[in-house]
């Protein structure tokens, strides 16, 4: 087993946990019920509620394996880097792009990865190179068609008012 830590905020370390919670004494325990209902009414092989429920409890038992292994590996980073004019983890960074476009990104762990949100894993080739810029700075993204240089806008620890 990898002795590897996966950075993660707070909150989404209370949300991996949620889940794992809500899966473990709620969801299981539902479609457990489910099968053994479907179970008890004879001929498994074509009752749908059997073999649906099955599947899903075989996916909810794979989903709680990697999140309580999941857990086990997280390493929360709950506090601000002393030096907050620079992109680290946790950043939230204003950019904007060669064509002019502005977006708003934060840098999070994997697990919290949402593009809807503009929230990006640590490990992105954008997070990569953002990491220990400052406000100003142009850094140079490699992307899988070109090389586009974006320029460093702002840089916060809490988000803006404009970002959900």
């Amino acid at each position: 087993m990898s002795n590897k830590k996966f950075h993660i905020t707070f909150a989404g370390a209370r949300t991996l946990r949620d889940e794992l919670q809500f899966l473990m004494r709620t969801e299981r325990p539902r479609v457990t019920e489910v099968v053994a209902n479907a179970a008890a009414l004879g001929d498994r092989s074509e009752n749908a509620d059997y073999i649906y429920g099955k599947r899903r409890l075989r996916a909810i038992d794979r989903r709680i394996r990697f999140l309580s292994k999941r857990i086990d590996s997280l390493e929360v980073v709950d506090r601000k880097p002393s030096d907050q004019s620079r992109i680290y983890f946790g950043a939230w960074v204003k950019i904007e792009e060669e064509n002019g476009k502005c977006n708003v990104l934060r840098i999070v762990g994997e697990d919290e990865l949402d593009l809807s949100k503009g929230w990006i894993s640590l490990e992105s080739p954008m997070a990569k190179s953002l990491m220990g810029k400052q406000k100003g700075d142009y850094s140079l993204v490699q992307r899988p068609e070109e090389s586009v240089e974006i320029h460093i806008l702002d840089v916060s620890y809490e988000p803006y008012e404009d970002s959900t």
